[in-house]
């Protein structure tokens, strides 16, 4: 049987960083894949900040590429800047963060979708999914094409209903002045999913020969830069590209207070909820009214582009009063604004109405990832796009779908706090929001993900073995510090006096020194003699400290993930009815009916669900199971 548009066994809707991940990985796992897009020139194009990394989304990246996924990868091949964050402080807060040349960064995604087998790349708007007896068999565009498969990505990003709003301007639009998706939100709506209106913003861009970089701080690259992938062995070999630091003055503080009334957030023009990590300029200024100034950073977009991106200045006030702001700026007084910054809203799916699987359970084979699913950035937007490529690509398999742990990674965190808890504003992932963040951290994210992207085809046996040579290496070397003893000789002594701790009084294995703080790896190379040394990389010698150092920590972390685990194992059957388990609070029986958690542990985290409903909870599903066996 032919249709108008095609056959195929995966659809991805939208090119974004969630559908660029979510294709490729179908694809790669032996399915055909389409990936339809409204413009083609906008493949996992950045609407805001050009960069990807930072704080718990650096994590994301490095995860994602565990996995098999491609944002690692682009990143290492198109940054202009490199810099790992927080290094002052513990290696769970290591956060490596680079700055993007926005365009090649597009370029290359495109050229790897492009030349990736099993998959298609199509220009089109899809305005409405073919669901038959509740299943998701395909779509159709505003051409009238039918595209046909077996499972269906929904990747809108901002895209649904968009609406931009700059001062008293409103109009339909997505980001970047593309067009909008606006027929799919309805059709969404009359499938029966519920939807939300948030709100993101984007500040003004500045032309570079205009900005006074003398009157500002140099934020420079890292001399010797890391990278996201496993994989990359050597990054761009042109210069790094600095950034900038400035300040806001009690000029911008007072043209900004002046001008609320023209505020669209503080008028009513605006009807989404904003994502409250990342505030607009006119929000942080009434908010925190105490504080004197706020950073501001000057980014440049790219190596062959005059734009600089001014992070901090996200703002939709009109036109005029966004250059009066900026030139109220230390460094910017004379600046040209080359685009207007300007807030955006759009329909996201209430993402309690999806499995942790990602896929929808109002209609099977549906799945939604990114944005759409309430979150902000193309970090988190991308580990979701992983995530349901993969399960996507199962489901055609007729394999069960792999869901991520909150003790594996945190993509699992965030999976799992936008499917159990939802959430009433745009979602940013932190460090904070992980409960077992030690283990989770930026240099072991192979160690934790790539057995499960090998398992899936996503890692291949080449990597996989050098992987697991790694691992095997690190583990020898830390069992082999315990055997290895030094003396309180003079080449010993003065190495524990140079790194500034106590000196050793007898024979001492070397294991026990790496665990004080002030002692390095390489203050153990210094005390062992040369034919001693085991020939580690830097990465595996990285590994071995951390896992040493932090031993007692993880230890205690291990033993809470098992205990949980014990929880998550006690799965809940689908067709369980809350409303007749007897001293269930009514709000339990809500909540627990709205989620219809997986597992006694998923259960324990949805808000409203108290320790008193889960001991009742696992009273029934103990008599439920009892009976069901009885019947069988």
């Amino acid at each position: 049987m032919s249709y108008a548009g095609g056959q195929y066994e995966v659809i991805v809707i939208g090119a974004g960083h969630a559908g660029c991940e979510a294709a490729l990985a179908s694809a790669r796992m032996g399915c055909n894949t389409l990936l339809v897009t409204i413009n083609l020139d906008m493949v996992a194009f950045m609407p805001c900040n050009p960069s990807i990394g930072g704080p718990a989304k650096g994590h994301v990246v490095r995860e994602i590429d565990a996995l098999g996924g491609e944002m690692g990868r682009n990143i290492d091949k198109t940054y202009i800047q490199m810099r790992m964050l927080n290094t002052g402080k513990g290696p769970a807060v290591h956060a490596l963060r680079a700055q993007a040349d926005k365009f090649l960064y597009q370029h290359m995604m495109k050229e790897t979708i492009e030349k990736q087998d099993n998959l298609t790349l199509r220009q089109g708007m899809v305005e409405q999914l073919i669901v038959e007896d509740g299943v998701c068999v395909g779509v159709v565009t505003k051409t009238g094409a039918e595209y046909r498969a077996q499972a269906v990505v929904l990747t809108t990003g901002t895209y649904l209903r968009g609406k931009v709003i700059m001062g008293e301007l409103m109009y339909e639009s997505g980001p970047n002045n593309q067009q909008p998706s606006i027929k799919l939100s309805e059709h969404l709506k009359d499938l029966g999913l519920e939807l939300v209106r948030f709100k993101t913003g984007t500040p003004p861009r500045v032309h570079k020969d205009t900005i006074d970089f003398s009157k500002t701080e140099i934020q420079p690259g890292d001399a010797e830069p890391k990278f996201f992938s496993y994989e990359t062995t050597e990054g761009p070999t042109a210069e790094q590209l600095p950034c900038w630091l400035t300040y806001t003055s009690g000029e911008t503080h007072q043209i900004i207070n002046d001008n609320l009334h023209r505020a669209p957030m503080f008028s009513g023009a605006i009807e989404g909820t904003g994502p409250r990590y990342c505030p607009s300029i006119e929000d942080k200024i009434v908010r925190f009214s105490d504080k004197p100034k706020h950073q501001i950073f000057l980014e440049p977009e790219g190596r062959n582009t005059a734009e600089y991106y001014v992070q901090g200045l996200s703002t939709s006030m009109p036109e005029d009063v966004q250059l009066g702001i900026l030139r109220s700026i230390p460094g910017l007084e004379k600046v040209e604004m080359m685009r207007t910054g300007y807030a955006i809203e759009y329909d996201a799916v209430v993402p309690t109405q999806l499995w942790p699987s990602l896929e929808t359970k109002h209609v099977s084979g549906l799945f939604t990832a990114g944005q759409i699913n309430g979150t902000s950035g193309y970090e988190e937007a991308a580990g979701q796009g992983v995530m349901a490529g993969i399960n996507a690509a199962r489901k055609v398999q007729g394999k069960e779908a792999v869901v991520i742990e909150r003790s594996q990674g945190y993509i699992g965190v965030l999976i799992d706090d936008l499917v159990t808890k939802g959430t009433s504003e745009p979602y940013r992932l932190l460090t904070s929001r992980a409960e077992y963040r030690l283990l989770l951290r930026h240099d072991n994210a192979d160690l934790r993900l790539t057995p499960i992207g090998y398992d899936i085809g996503l890692i291949s046996q080449d990597r996989y073995d050098r992987f697991a040579d790694k691992r095997e290496r690190v583990n020898a070397e830390i069992e082999r510090l315990k055997t290895v003893k030094v003396k309180p000789e003079e080449r010993v002594l003065s190495v524990l006096e140079e790194a500034g701790t106590v000196a050793i009084t007898q024979g001492t294995d070397v294991l026990s020194l790496l665990r004080r703080p002030e002692i390095t790896y390489q203050h153990v190379e210094k005390m062992i003699l040369p034919e001693e040394y085991a020939q580690l990389t830097d990465e595996m010698k990285e590994q071995v400290e951390i896992q040493v150092k932090y031993a007692g920590y993880i230890e205690k972390q291990q033993l809470q993930v098992e205990r949980m685990r014990k929880m998550e194992k006690k799965r809940i059957p689908e067709d369980i009815v809350y409303e007749e388990v007897h001293g269930l609070a009514m709000e339990a029986k809500q909540k627990l009916a709205k989620i219809r958690p997986i597992s006694i542990g998923q259960a324990t985290r949805i808000s409203g669900v108290t320790p008193a409903d889960i001991s009742i909870l696992l009273v029934y599903l103990e008599h439920y199971n009892r009976v069901i066996a009885a019947r069988g």
